[in-house]
C-alpha cells in the first residue's frame, strides 16, 4: 500500500505545479507581415482628362535580386487636382492577394507617406482610421507647375500617429516599420 500513496502523492504534487504554472513559456501569436509585391496609384483628374497609372511590381517582394518594374503610364497635368486611390497586391498568390484589404482592417497600425522632388505636387489625406488619423489610400494629389521628378510611396506598420507632424504626413517621427516603398519619376506638363 506504500507504493500506492507514494503514486497518489507525486500524482497530487504534479497537478499542483501544472495548475501554478504561467503562461510565459507559451509561444506568442506573431502577425506575419504580408509580402507586399505590387503597388498601383490610379490618378484621376478632377475635371476630366486622362486617368494615369502608376505601377510598381517586384515579385520577389524587394528582398530578392530583382528590381521592380516600374511603369507610369503618362504625364501629369499642372495645376490640377487628381483623386488617387491605392491597391496593394501579393501576386505571388493565385489569385493575387489583396493586402489593401487587411491594411484597411488593421487601419489604426498603418500610414502612408508621401514625398516629391522639385515641388512637383502636395497631397491630402481623403481616408482616416477609428481614431481620427490618415490612413492614406485615398488621397488628393494637386500638381504644382511643369516639372520632372520622383513621387515616393512608402507604407509604415505601426507608425506613432500621434507624433508631431505624422497626421500631416511628415514621415520624420513616424517611427514604426517600412512594410514597402516605391518611387515613381513624373512629369507635369
Amino acid at each position: 500500500m506504500k507504493f500506492n500513496k507514494t503514486i497518489v502523492l507525486l500524482a497530487g504534487v504534479s497537478s499542483i505545479f501544472l495548475a501554478c504554472s504561467n503562461n510565459d513559456d507559451l509561444p506568442e501569436v506573431i502577425n506575419e507581415e504580408e509580402l507586399i509585391t505590387t503597388v498601383s496609384a490610379t490618378l484621376i483628374p478632377q475635371n476630366g482628362g486622362e486617368t494615369i497609372l502608376l505601377k510598381s511590381v517586384d515579385l520577389d517582394g524587394g528582398d530578392g535580386p530583382n528590381a521592380p518594374i516600374i511603369s507610369v503610364s503618362g504625364s501629369l497635368t499642372s495645376d490640377t487636382i487628381y483623386a488617387v486611390t491605392l491597391e496593394i497586391l501579393n501576386e505571388t498568390e493565385d489569385p493575387a492577394e489583396n493586402i489593401t484589404l487587411e491594411i484597411l482592417e488593421e487601419d489604426e497600425a498603418h500610414q502612408f507617406f508621401y514625398s516629391f522632388t522639385n515641388s512637383l505636387a502636395t497631397t491630402t489625406y481623403k481616408d482616416q482610421d477609428a481614431n481620427g488619423n490618415p490612413v492614406g489610400v485615398v488621397f488628393d494629389l494637386v500638381t504644382g507647375t511643369a516639372a520632372t521628378g520622383n513621387f515616393n510611396i512608402t507604407l509604415k506598420h505601426e507608425p506613432n500617429k500621434e507624433a508631431a507632424n505624422v497626421s500631416a504626413g511628415d514621415i520624420t517621427n513616424a517611427g514604426g516599420e517600412t512594410d514597402v516603398q516605391v518611387t515613381f519619376n513624373l512629369t507635369v506638363n
